[in-house]
């Protein structure tokens, strides 16, 4: 029996034969292109393996030559595609409804749409997902707990009330998406960021 590699290379030498090119771009990431595009639409589980490299335009030996088991192409599109990125945080001292909106406009999670759909659409039964969702989420109220900090030099509310402010606007962020799916009303991180702030100094 062929092994998932030959079958992709005979796959490819019979494309040529009849003067067909594969398409162009990378196979891997074409694969978790459609695997993104079809988990956000139907969920991981009624996903089969088939209609991934159908959608990618590859074969389905392919398929598994990257991602031995589909779980792995769930595991490998939530850890490469949901980042949020190291930049440097920008505050100003006594402005800490500026800061928070800088963060959320440098530092969104670095996941499309459909990425935020699937995460949370498979956190309830997938450990890595679930996993992976709260390491974002502790990552980003590092971020905000940290820009509040710059921009209420001296203390300016214990630690407790940062953490909370910090945890509030980290749910706006990560959890938005979610929230206008399930309602329609998009959250306006700004709006949010005055209403923390404004909180925080009195």
């Amino acid at each position: 029996m062929d092994s998932p590699l030959q079958t992709a290379k005979a796959w490819s030498r019979s494309r040529s034969r009849r003067g067909m090119r594969p398409p162009d771009g990378d196979a891997r990431t074409r694969i978790l292109d459609a695997a993104e595009e079809l988990f956000a639409g139907g969920g991981y589980e009624a996903t089969p393996t088939a209609r991934i490299a159908e959608l990618a335009g590859v074969p389905k030996g392919l398929v598994f030559h990257y991602f031995p088991r589909k779980i792995d192409v769930l595991i490998s599109l939530v850890d490469e595609r949901t980042v949020v990125v190291e930049e440097e945080v920008e505050a100003v001292p006594g402005d800490a409804a500026g800061a928070l909106s800088r963060l959320a406009r440098r530092l969104p999670l670095r996941a499309s749409p459909a990425m935020r759909r699937i995460l949370f659409r498979e956190a309830d039964t997938h450990l890595s997902v679930r996993e992976r969702l709260g390491r974002l989420n502790a990552e980003i109220i590092r971020r905000a707990r940290f820009a509040l900090e710059l921009a209420l030099p001296g203390g300016r509310g214990d630690a407790a009330r940062l953490e909370a402010a910090a945890a509030t606007f980290a749910a706006v962020l990560l959890y938005q998406e979610s929230i206008c799916l399930l309602t329609g009303h998009h959250i306006d991180p700004d709006a949010v960021a005055e209403l923390i702030a404004n909180a925080l100094l009195h």
